[in-house]
């Protein structure tokens, strides 16, 4: 039994989720803008396809969307949102809310990934994309600072695996890694776009000692996380949750690994875990059933992510609350999920163990202390003696 749970008897409570220092590694750019963002950008660019101009009612077309089970119309939302992402006013607005939102939302690192190749239809070019952006990112920080919070944020370069443009974004990625861009990523549809297809992207980024993360293990299974792997050299897996096929646990409760879950296990491969998207996309029935369970109790290095805030009208502070109430979590296991994303990072080990040490671990000792002084509040509104 922990310290925290002996001392309090209580699961965090959802003020000190969200003030708690957390570490995210998977969320896409274009899949958390605010919905009133979305309606002002629109009609700044003259977009008249938006399913809804209010704000409110447009966030539930969203969610409602992406929930549908329809393929079709998860991936019509993603349409919205990258057509009012085409200036670098656009771009720098939405960089700059981004990093906000997840200061507000207690994140103190982040990597955030977007696909440059998808932002130019307004006439930009990749350079200016990831120029506008990273400054957006950059606003965004300072803004937090002035507000009183603390984040930072590094950008993923994402290519798309049905087009042919890996090679050239993970060379755009490797010009800008001294100046916010930490690694790169593929996504798109696993079926059928194995990411084998990009193998000189992959192999160039090596050459160059760069990091780069891969979607795999999350729409295909087993095959995607083994490529990832063994043929690209991912450094993570973004998703990775099919990994869970090939862990088997017997009816006494023992557990089995296979070659490949051992090997990610054994390795440290860090999984980038995102439990309401696996939800929505049928990864999963249900948060209580989620494999984060299980591979946080076999000591996989499991991490805690968000995917797409908007559509999934999700944050760190839901997901980790979920994860609360499905299993019984403590700050002792948030924490965990943390230091371990943090490890995972794409930034130097000094910079990473800094941000453990000094804003992570003081961050959740703090919040575990709170304890000590409750009986103290409670009694402090008390008439004093007469003496």
């Amino acid at each position: 039994m922990t310290s925290q749970t002996a001392q309090t008897g209580n699961a965090p409570s959802s003020d000190q989720i969200r003030r708690a220092p957390k570490v995210l590694l998977h969320d896409h750019l274009d899949g958390g803008l605010r919905p009133a963002t979305v309606v002002e950008l629109a009609r700044a660019c003259g977009y008249d396809r938006l399913p809804d101009t209010d704000p409110e009612k447009l966030g539930l077309w969203f969610r409602e969307a992406a929930d549908s089970g329809s393929l079709e119309r998860y991936l019509e939302t993603f349409s919205h949102t990258v057509a009012v992402m085409q200036t670098r006013d656009a771009l720098v607005r939405v960089a700059r809310e981004c990093a906000e939102d997840l200061a507000a939302d207690g994140v103190v690192y982040a990597e955030v990934r977007y696909a440059p190749e998808q932002h130019l239809e307004g006439g930009l070019s990749l350079q200016e994309v990831v120029e506008a952006v990273n400054e957006g990112f950059r606003e965004g920080e300072r803004a937090a600072l002035d507000a009183g919070r603390r984040i930072r944020i590094g950008a993923l370069l994402t290519a798309m695996r049905h087009a042919a443009r890996a090679l050239e974004i993970a060379e755009l990625t490797n010009r800008h890694r001294d100046s916010g861009v930490v690694g790169f990523d593929i996504a798109g549809a696993e079926a059928g776009y194995p990411p084998t297809r990009h193998l000189d992207a992959f192999e160039y980024l090596k050459r160059e000692n760069n990091h780069f993360t891969i979607h795999a293990g999350e729409a295909f299974g087993l095959p995607s996380i083994w490529q990832a792997l063994q043929w690209c050299g991912a450094d993570r897996l973004g998703h990775g949750v099919r990994i869970i096929d090939d862990i088997h646990v017997r009816e006494d409760g023992t557990v089995e690994l296979g070659r490949l879950a051992s090997y990610v296990r054994d390795k440290r491969v860090p999984l980038e875990l995102c439990p309401s998207s696996n939800l929505q996309t049928g990864a999963v029935a249900s948060y209580a059933e989620h494999p984060i369970g299980l591979l946080r109790r076999l000591h996989f290095r499991a991490t805690v992510n968000t995917d797409n805030r908007l559509m999934s009208h999700t944050s760190m502070t839901r997901e980790f609350e979920h994860l609360v109430e499905a299993f019984g979590y403590t700050l002792d296991d948030m924490q965990w999920f943390s230091v371990n994303a943090m490890k995972s990072a794409f930034i130097p080990f000094d910079e990473r163990l800094a941000m453990i040490n000094d804003v992570i671990k003081p961050g959740y000792a703090a919040l575990k202390s709170e304890w000590l002084f409750q009986q103290t509040a409670s009694t402090s509104g008390s008439s004093p003696s007469q003496g």
